[in-house]
């Protein structure tokens, strides 16, 4: 790893390691299947298709550059792509992130189309972002007015690089 560069291999997604961030959705035949509710303190839930490209970020040798991570305190999300893999960011919504240390707490997951994900109220998150296509469309479903509600912070900041690889 160069100095100052962290490197972040996607996990393997099932519930016990996305459980930090939100849940992923089951069977409405599971029993576990309405343990889990969406939260939208504005009363503003909105269903609608987003894309993310590839360009939008920095591509590195490693993979992708991850320079900002999101968060919405008064919602909870729902991300799937339709397409296309895709690489996800996340950390847990009780870090500041605003020290190195919390960048440890970093975590990213390859998502195959049509494999839905919660994101907690105030998960921080990135992307999706598409692993090899020029673009990722995204089902999402969030607080129509996520823009009023969309801290972010910049993750190069601290003086660290996180750069998101290959599975």
């Amino acid at each position: 790893m160069d100095a100052g560069v962290r490197t972040i291999r996607p996990l393997p997604l099932d519930a016990s390691t996305w459980s930090p961030f939100g849940w992923l959705p089951v069977a409405d035949t599971d029993p576990a299947d309405g343990t889990h509710r969406l939260a939208f303190d504005w009363d503003d839930v909105h269903v609608n298709r987003i894309r993310h490209r590839r360009d939008e970020v920095p591509a590195v040798d490693r993979g992708l550059r991850c320079q900002m991570l999101f968060r919405h305190a008064t919602h909870t999300q729902v991300l799937m792509p339709l397409d296309t893999m895709a690489v996800v960011a996340v950390a847990p919504a009780d870090l500041a992130m605003d020290t190195v240390s919390d960048l440890a707490d970093v975590t990213a997951f390859v998502l195959r189309p049509l494999e839905a994900v919660v994101l907690h109220r105030g998960t921080w998150h990135w992307g999706p972002f598409p692993v090899a296509a020029a673009s990722v469309d995204l089902f999402n479903v969030q607080g129509h007015r996520y823009l009023e509600d969309n801290q972010r912070v910049d993750l190069e900041g601290p003086g660290i690089i996180v750069e998101v690889g290959p599975s």
